[in-house]
Formats: structure tokens, sequence, C-alpha cells
């Protein structure tokens, strides 16, 4: 008699452990994320004692935002974002370029690495305290200027909308300019060395092998920095808020979008807190599709390219 092969199917059991991940997914994300587009479309807030709604109002609610000052916010909101994220770029490319370099032979790398990645460690609730205390008028950092001569009067750093911006700026370039670092020297060692070695044969230098080797090599991960930066950016509150206190000082220059939607959830305004976060994911999508778009290279070996040359030349 001829015996069947019982074959074991182990798929199940991947299935199997990806279901929890699934199940939270959809209870705290999912739900939660379709609720507030629901209350988007709904007039739903609380006025001392009496609560309204909710009550069906179409649009309204996202023409209410138009009208208001949330334009502002988001340009608040992308000024702060440029001055922290510019500089981390800049300083995390040449930081990783250098350290991964062989012919620097820089020793004691570990260490650099971990005093890099140490601020992204610190709660930005912890960082902005600090700030708060180094640079207010009665700071150390006012101190020691009056001390050595430099001013005499205390400068209010966070009176001035210059002032403002650039702590927060600041702030944000040392909690992760270090996490960029280490990211982008992984892509960076990710690269053959045979290239770095066929590009030092063929003549180039330095900053041409940086631009035309390393940059292109390791533009997915860049795409991906980018794309997380802009997330981040959007999402960025606790910094100016308890450097500010919540109120975006001076003049609401440093108010973004989130403290904005904040205000909306501390008047229970539940309405016109969901318009903003479906206003807010909209404009992440976008935004990261065009970042994709523009890093995303569909022709890495020139193929396509020289297919087309071929073509119009016939």
């Amino acid at each position: 008699m001829k015996t069947k092969n019982k074959s074991v199917n182990y798929s199940k059991w991947g299935y199997i452990f990806i279901l929890p991940f699934f199940i939270s997914f959809f209870i705290f994300s999912f739900i939660p994320l379709a609720d507030t587009i629901r209350y988007s479309f709904f007039e739903y807030y609380r006025s001392g004692i009496k609560e309204v709604g909710p009550n069906f109002v179409g649009m309204e609610n996202y023409s209410s935002l138009l009208a208001s000052d949330m334009l502002k916010y988001a340009g608040n909101t992308l000024i702060l974002w440029l001055i922290g994220f510019i500089p981390q770029i800049v300083i995390a490319l040449i930081l990783a370029a250098w350290f991964v370099d062989i012919r620097l032979k820089i020793h004691g790398q570990q260490f650099f690495k971990v005093v890099i990645y140490l601020p992204n460690l610190i709660m930005a609730s912890a960082f902005a305290m600090l700030f708060f205390t180094l640079f207010s008028t009665n700071g150390p950092v006012n101190g020691m200027l009056m001390s050595l001569g430099i001013i005499k009067q205390p400068v209010d750093f966070m009176g001035s909308v210059f002032g403002t911006r650039s702590l927060i700026g600041l702030m944000n370039f040392l909690m992760w300019f270090g996490n960029t670092t280490i990211m982008l020297m992984a892509a960076i060692m990710g690269i053959s060395t045979d290239i770095f070695e066929a590009s030092e044969i063929d003549g180039c230098n330095s900053i041409q092998r940086f631009f035309k080797i390393t940059l292109p090599l390791i533009r997915p991960i860049l795409a991906y920095t980018l794309i997380n930066s802009i997330i981040g950016g959007l999402q960025m509150f606790d910094v100016p808020q308890i450097l500010t206190n919540g109120q975006g000082s001076p003049d609401r220059t440093s108010m973004t979008l989130i403290m904005f939607l904040n205000s909306h959830l501390k008047s229970r305004n539940y309405g016109m807190a969901g318009a903003l976060s479906v206003y807010l994911f909209i404009v992440s999508g976008i935004l990261c599709f065009f970042v994709y778009r523009m890093t995303n290279n569909d022709d890495p070996d020139g193929s396509k390219a020289a297919a087309k040359k071929a073509k119009r030349r016939r």
C-alpha cells in the first residue's frame, strides 16, 4: 500500500503571531481614527455645564478652520521645522561621512556614537525645562554673559520672535541629529567598499565621492529620514508648549498646529479638533507622497535613460 506523505503547514503560525498587532491596531488606532473623522462633521462642544451636540454640520468645521488662524499656525510649524531640520540633516551627513571614512582612522567611534545619541534619550519636556531655565532673564546664560561684560542688561531670549524660534529649533536639532547621524552611518556602511576604491583609482576627490556616490546610494534612507522628520514636524508640540507655557508667545508666533489642536481639545470642541486632525492627516500624506516621488530613483543603473537616448538617435 502507498502511504500518503502528510506535509505540515506552518504558515498559519505566522498569521497567529501577527494577529495581536492587528487586533491592537484596530482597537487603539483604526477605531479612534474613524471616530475622529466622524466627529469632524459634527458640531460637538461643551459650553460651561451645557453640552451642545453632536449635531451634523457637514463641512462647516473645515470651512471655519480655513477662516481661522490655522494657516498662520501652519506657517509657524513650517518655520520651526526648517530651523531644526536643515542644520540637523547637514550636520548628520557630515558626521556620518566623517565617522565612516576608513582613511581618517578615527579612534573611539563607539564613544562618539553614544555621546551623539544621548540627547535623543532625554525627554522633550525635560529638555524644554532645561532650556527655559538656562535662557531665562535670570538664568545662567544671561549671568555668564553679563559677568564677561558682553552684555549690560539681561537678554529676554523668549521675549522676541527670533529668540523663541531659535531656541525651539536648537532643541529639536539637539534631540534628533544623533538619531539621524546613526541612521545615515548605517546607510553609508551598507555601500560596497569596492565602489569607493574604484572611485579613488579614477581620481575622485572626497567632495565628488560624497555627492556623486554616497548621496545617490543612500537616497532611500534620506527619503525615510525626511518623511519621518516631516511627520514629526507636523506633530511638534511638547517643546514649544512647555517653553511658551502653551501660549505660543510672543504674539502666537511659535504656536504650532498641534498646540492649536490641543486648545480645541481643552475647550472640548471635538468637532473642530477632529476636522483639524483630518487636515493634518491629509497634509502629511500629500507631503510624504511628494517626498517619496522626488527621492525615489526608479532607474538606479541608468538603463532606462540609456534606452530612451537610443530610441531618440534612431
